[in-house]
């Protein structure tokens, strides 16, 4: 799966800006500043961290309903993590 970053312990800036994260085309390693928010490209992750991921404590596992995407919460970064499969616009 493919994962971004973005950097805020905000839910609220978090929310207002994730449309637009998922649709800004990023190239791997690639951070961008959106609306004051580091966001970054973070590469491939495999399934297992995202399953280690879930089970601690300290970390708020959402999913976007109507589609594979997973976001994990923890500390001040938000991961999104899109299947390949997902329809999104990525360099």
């Amino acid at each position: 799966m493919k994962c971004i970053a973005v950097y805020t312990s905000s839910f609220e800036m978090f929310s207002d800006i994730y449309e637009q994260v998922i649709k800004t085309p990023l190239k791997e390693n690639e951070e961008k500043v959106i609306e004051g928010i580091t966001v970054s490209e973070s590469g491939e992750v495999p399934q297992n961290y995202i399953d280690k991921m879930k089970t601690k404590p300290e970390v708020v596992v959402m999913k976007v309903k109507d589609s594979d995407i997973t976001i994990l919460q923890h500390r001040d970064v938000f991961e999104i993590f899109l299947p390949e499969n997902e329809k999104v616009v990525m360099s």
